[in-house]
């Protein structure tokens, strides 16, 4: 059957049936299939990134305010990265994985092949608007497969940049950008993909798996959650807080896998208050809002709700806000109660709670308790204690005495568990996702000829007794 719109996408004259067969008639020649198809293509998204990268960094700057440094490490030079252990490992990635076979089927071979998925949807999210975008898109293409790429509408001038510089580098029969809001994600997600990858809330990816479940469609979902952050008493407290700071105030709070709390003993809170906030004269000056490192929010609707979280609670540090930037400084809470908004949802902002425990074993039954994180730290001098909170918590990954670092290992794969989302990409577990591993039996004709000829009768009655 045609794909079909939803009714949605009808009433608001949004379809994008023709753009999907377009690439589906492109998958089927057979193009992507090519291992030299494909590293040209990573080549070509190579060049795009090193070409416009005073274009790419300016629109990442007025979208979300972020410094050249952040936006070369974690956008740019990020997918630059990506690409390069990508090219490095493909021939690897894409032979055939020889397993063992059964004697019972011998002579013969077995092996798993990975086979492109064809054509597939990658929704991004607008904290890192091209990183969250493109990477997924780097691991499509090592795997052959055409896409359509959907970048977030609330980072415009990064989305608009995307649009414009992905036709003039890419294979156009292979890929298609699609800018817009709601009606045009609803209309995408009506279509009948191959696969779909979306980045971002809870509350979308549900609706995203639930328009993949109408034609069975595979989904990744990387979605978020609140990530803890226990800090041990026996613990470097300065480097602790050095690492806590870049990790939790990157793109000013806005990264999925930031610390979303602290959890900390009782009595030894107000240490880590105290080198936390000198930490942060460090990293951004006695005004953080007037540094230039420091990020924005992403639009005045956010930071409202951002303020919102500040009402009710103890605020130990700023909750200072600039409305016309727009932007929040870096904020310390104390003790916030457990039934509030800043302890129920996401933050995703700059705002860190401080939560006080008896002991780390009662921090892990705090966390136990809550919908399992993406991200999770630990700050310890103390391997039995970095390895009790590790064994008795679940959690997407865990990162200790430092924040978000492992993302800089590609042979790492990165991916939520629960409601933090499913599947999984970087490095191969990317090229991966995005193929199907087939399994394969080569089997002879030599074994039939041998028991139909053979005089060794009860040798072959043995055999076929203890294999059959």
């Amino acid at each position: 059957m045609p794909n079909r719109p939803s009714l949605h996408a009808v009433e608001t004259g949004v379809c994008f049936v023709d753009v999907v067969h377009k690439l589906n008639d492109s998958f089927d020649t057979g193009k992507t299939q090519s291992l030299e198809w494909r590293k040209s293509q990573l080549k070509a998204l190579e060049t795009l990134l090193k070409d416009n990268q005073h274009d790419i960094l300016q629109a990442l700057k007025n979208d979300l305010g972020k410094c050249k440094t952040e936006a070369m490490v974690a956008e740019q030079g990020f997918l630059l990265s990506d690409i390069k252990h990508t090219l490095k490992h493909l021939d690897k990635w894409v032979k055939p994985r020889k397993v063992s076979t059964p004697m019972v089927a011998w002579p013969g071979k077995s092996f798993r092949k990975p086979e492109p998925l064809g054509t597939v949807l990658i929704i991004g999210a607008w904290n890192y608007p091209l990183q969250l975008l493109l990477a997924p898109y780097i691991a499509a293409i090592a795997a052959g497969n055409c896409a359509v790429l959907k970048p977030s509408e609330l980072a415009e001038e990064t989305s608009s940049l995307v649009a414009k510089l992905i036709p003039q580098y890419m294979d156009n029969s292979c890929v298609a950008v699609i800018e817009g809001g709601k009606d045009e994600a609803t209309a995408l997600l009506a279509c009948k993909w191959d696969h779909i990858f979306y980045t971002g809330g809870e509350v979308v990816g549900k609706i995203v798996m639930s328009a993949a479940a109408k034609h069975l469609t595979p989904v990744t979902l990387e979605l978020g959650g609140k990530s803890p952050c226990f800090v041990d008493k026996n613990t470097n407290l300065a480097v602790t807080a050095r690492r806590l700071v870049w990790g939790k105030w990157m793109n000013a709070g806005q990264t999925c896998i930031a610390p979303d709390y602290v959890i900390v003993e009782k009595g030894f809170e107000q240490k880590l208050i105290d080198a936390v906030k000198k930490e942060l004269k460090k990293q951004y000056g006695k005004a953080p809002l007037s540094s230039r490192d420091y990020g924005n929010i992403v639009n005045h609707r956010h930071l409202k709700r951002l303020e919102s979280y500040l009402e009710n609670v103890n605020v130990v540090y700023s909750g200072e806000l600039d409305e016309s930037r727009p932007a929040m400084a870096p904020t310390l809470v104390l003790e916030p109660s457990l039934d509030s908004p800043l302890m129920k949802e996401e933050i995703f902002g700059p705002i860190l709670p401080i939560i006080t425990v008896d002991n780390m074993e009662a921090g892990i039954k705090f966390v136990n308790s809550r919908p399992k994180p993406l991200a999770l730290y630990a700050f310890s001098d103390k391997d039995d204690v970095l390895d009790n909170i590790i064994s008795k918590t679940s959690s997407g990954s865990v990162c200790t005495n430092d924040t978000m670092l492992f993302m800089t290992n590609p042979e790492l794969p990165f991916g939520g568990v629960g409601n933090s989302g499913m599947g999984s990409y970087h490095g191969q577990a990317g090229f991966d996702t995005f193929s199907h591993i087939k399994t394969v039996m080569k089997r002879s004709f030599a074994l039939d000829v041998f028991f139909r000829y053979a005089p060794f009768s009860k040798f072959k009655l043995s055999l076929l007794k203890k294999f059959l």
